[in-house]
């Protein structure tokens, strides 16, 4: 009998550099030769005639090259689930995860990628006290797994080291490079810095981001926080927080204008109070799709418009729900008129002195640009209120993040950070979606440094970073429901009801080698690797961290929900209304194929071709190929014909 192949399912992260010649492809197909960039005809049709490498204006430090392509590299890590150190794990939309953040951005890059609205990260300063995470290009999963199983501080970069800055540098480069990539269309970017290396992470991002795209470089006055002693000459109280955004012309501000302001060109009778203002189109593809923002609008001429007539032909909606968008028609937010092509086109006006919920802005109260509200103190005294005081000594102020927040995102945002820390994003979160009904959801990463052996923290059975950040989130969580609760009880509200609606959970994984044994050339481990090939599931693995294995790496988001179905005795994962089906069941036979062609038309939608992907474990079939070929003949019967093995 002729052996029947099935195809391995995907074992690395997203290819960047194949979607990177294929977009280039679709614009200049001309410049792609034989499967590589002919760079001498691009540089002909981009005009670019006779600049040298010396004279051209970039920021360049040793390991540039490097940095960059570490960026593109693919990851063959995974993330392995943690319910028991979770919170809510079946429920939550949150999630928290362990590890070096070059290799979790990496395998983030499918599931995550243009979902995200806003990013915030507090990066180590580069003081010469604080590590700097250096990455080791030929294999960062066997250094990261090397330097986190060992119980010791992870090296700092001192400025004795030739290579200072470019340490630095190499760190942030590829992170921000792939951080981009998750962003959404109108997403933004907030980093935290100060003055060791604000001028070179200014000019890093306005390479990976683009100048156009910088928004403000904000200055945080840290009132009580006693100021800096590492300057001679004066004490400074200040840090700074860098803004930019993925497209500049698609971010909608709540409450200040982003960018140049002289787009702001029209008038109209609201002039006076509200100042200036530009139009900005209501159906944008950037939007993730509800129904609730889904609805038809009444052209002039009696026609109605619908957000896909905006969006080419793609399932689309507005960004204002029918309630706003009603408001905005009387309070003169809303112009409607038809486009250089002839369609009616629906606009909101953006004003400059005025938010899109009809607010004044006030531009009197403190120099644009300028955060001094919050203190570091805020942090330390909110910790110690939580029981974690003395723990971390540079909390951010919760206060400082929901400030941040509340200006550039809505309430249904994905936010990351991937420098957490304490985990002030995420009490940030919890407590916005607390006090205005949000939904906006969070995914924290963080490096599982080793707390110092005489820290305050060790001595209270804290061993890692993310271990008092997990503990932070739990107790916050707990205090924010109480909160809630007691405000309800005063309020005579339902408590019930409202306890359904705020997550307070997080699921956490963590950065490990994949699952599946890779095959190793040496000749003297030849024994071993045969017998990998044949049983090829790492045995100290479970079937969740395969199951997540295989989410990650086809692109599902991690807080997927699962549904598990039993057919012939074997558990079968079904998720994403029957897109994706997976078994990882030992001795497989005929008859659960059977039931998962009959179970993907029962969760399927009707009329929804929902392109079923199934995934078998390779050792299932148990070597007998006419099980695997029967079982390929059954699938295909049920219209499923995409099949793949691990």
């Amino acid at each position: 009998m002729q052996k029947t192949n099935i195809p391995q399912a995907e074992s690395k992260s997203a290819d960047l550099v194949a979607q990177n010649l294929e977009q280039l492809k679709q614009i200049l197909p001309e410049v792609i030769k034989e499967g590589r960039v002919d760079f001498e005809a691009l540089n002909d049709l981009l005009g670019n005639y006779g600049d040298t490498a010396e004279e051209r204006f970039c920021l360049n430090w040793a390991g540039k090259a490097n940095a960059r392509r570490e960026a593109q590299k693919r990851s063959t890590g995974t993330l392995r689930p943690c319910p028991e150190e979770s919170v809510d794990w079946d429920t939550t939309d949150n999630l928290y995860i362990e590890g070096d953040n070059l290799e979790v951005l990496k395998l983030l890059q499918k599931s995550y990628h243009s979902r995200v609205k806003m990013i915030y990260i507090d990066p180590p300063y580069n003081t010469g006290k604080d590590f700097v995470y250096k990455d080791n290009y030929a294999d960062n999963m066997k250094n990261y797994l090397e330097l986190t199983g060992q119980d010791k501080k992870l090296s700092t970069n001192t400025e004795s080291d030739g290579r200072y800055h470019s340490n630095w540098l190499n760190m942030m480069y590829p992170r921000l490079k792939l951080a981009r990539n998750l962003l959404t269309d109108d997403g933004v970017i907030f980093i935290s810095i100060d003055d060791n290396e604000v001028a070179n992470l200014r000019k890093v991002c306005d390479e990976i981001f683009g100048e156009e795209n910088f928004v403000a470089q904000l200055v945080w006055t840290n009132k009580e926080g006693g100021g800096s002693s590492d300057s001679k000459l004066f004490r400074l109280k200040h840090e700074y927080i860098l803004c930019y955004c993925k497209q500049i012309e698609l971010v909608e501000v709540i409450g200040l204008p982003v960018g140049n302001e002289d787009r702001y060109k029209s008038e109209d009778e609201y002039v006076s109070i509200r100042g200036k203002y530009y139009l900005q189109k209501m159906g944008m593809g950037s939007i993730q799709y509800s129904e609730s923002l889904d609805y038809p609008i009444k052209a002039p001429d009696g026609t109605l418009i619908n957000p896909i007539d905006n969006n080419n032909g793609r399932k689309a909606c507005w960004r204002w729900s029918k309630p706003k968008y009603d408001w905005g028609v009387e309070n003169g937010f809303i112009v409607i008129k038809k486009d250089r092509d002839g369609i009616w086109t629906v606009y909101s006006k953006q004003y400059l002195n005025c938010d899109n919920e009809g607010n004044i802005i006030s531009r009197t109260q403190r120099p644009m640009g300028v955060i001094d509200e919050f203190s570091s103190t805020q942090g330390a005294k909110l910790l110690y209120n939580l029981g974690l005081g003395d723990y971390f000594d540079y909390s951010k102020p919760k206060e400082l993040m929901e400030y941040l927040i509340n200006r550039l995102s809505n309430k249904d945002s994905l936010i990351l950070d991937f420098f957490s820390g304490s985990a002030t994003t995420a009490h940030a979160v919890m407590q916005l979606n607390a006090e205005d009904g949000g939904n906006r959801k969070y995914i924290c990463v963080q490096i599982p440094e080793p707390t110092p052996e005489d820290s305050e923290a060790r001595k209270a059975g804290y061993t890692t970073i993310p271990e008092i950040a997990k503990e932070r989130i739990r107790r916050a969580g707990k205090k924010i429901m109480e909160e809630q609760k007691a405000k309800a009880e005063k309020e005579g509200g339902l408590f019930a009801e409202e306890e359904k609606k705020l997550d307070i959970g997080f699921k956490v994984f963590k950065l490990d080698s994949s699952n599946i044994n890779a095959w190793d050339s040496d000749p003297e481990n030849l024994e071993a690797s045969l017998s990998n090939s044949l049983f090829n599931i790492k045995i100290d693995r479970s079937e969740d961290d395969l199951l997540y294995e295989i989410l990650i790496k086809y692109g599902i988001e991690l807080t997927e929900k699962i549904n598990r179905h039993t057919i012939d005795g074997k558990t079968v994962y079904e998720m994403g209304a029957g897109s994706l089906i997976v078994c990882l069941a030992e001795s497989l036979s005929t008859a659960v194929a059977d039931g998962i062609g009959k179970l993907y038309k029962e969760v399927s939608p009707e009329g929804v071709d929902a392109n079923c992907r199934v995934v078998f474990k390779e050792a299932g079939f148990n070597g007998s190929d006419e099980v695997k070929t029967n079982t390929l003949l059954i699938l295909k019967q049920h219209g499923i014909t995409n099949v793949a093995t691990v």
